[in-house]
């Protein structure tokens, strides 16, 4: 799928949404891979990406029993998301106004940009890489 520009200074109610035959879609941004995909509103997080191949993390099957899918939204983008539900609201308590929100609960109502766990063996990898283009070749 072609990559949807961000749009910016536009209330998260006037962006657009896409209407394909009788349904209504919109889209989600998955960072930092950057992968726009079109859902249906009321789809939530966790299966949007599941269903794009976007991997995050779970062994609940979206209960919000195990934490695992955890999410960043930045304020801009949170209105764009369902209210944080009861069991939300317990399990994250303080994290919510850090924008954090449970990929399993959050549900999708307007074009959502929301910011994925980097996986902790690809961020080994990545620091070992960045440290490696640090070292002085003029040793070998």
């Amino acid at each position: 799928m072609k990559r949807i520009k961000e749009l910016e200074g536009i209330p998260v109610a006037e962006q657009p949404v896409y209407r394909k035959g009788n349904s209504v879609e919109t889209s989600i941004t998955f960072e930092p891979a950057g992968k726009t995909v079109k859902v249906r509103p009321g789809t939530t997080v966790l299966l949007a990406a599941q269903q794009n191949r976007v991997h995050i993390p779970t062994r609940c099957s979206g209960l919000a029993s195990c934490l695992m899918c955890k999410i960043q939204v930045e304020a801009e983008h949170e209105a764009a998301l369902s209210p944080a539900t009861q069991a939300e609201r317990r399990k994250l308590g303080p994290l919510l106004q850090q924008g954090t929100r449970l990929a399993c609960q959050a549900k999708i109502s307007g074009q959502a940009v929301v910011r994925l766990s980097e996986d902790p063996l690809k961020a080994a990898v990545r620091k070992l890489l960045e440290a490696q283009e640090r070292e002085d070749d003029s040793l070998w």
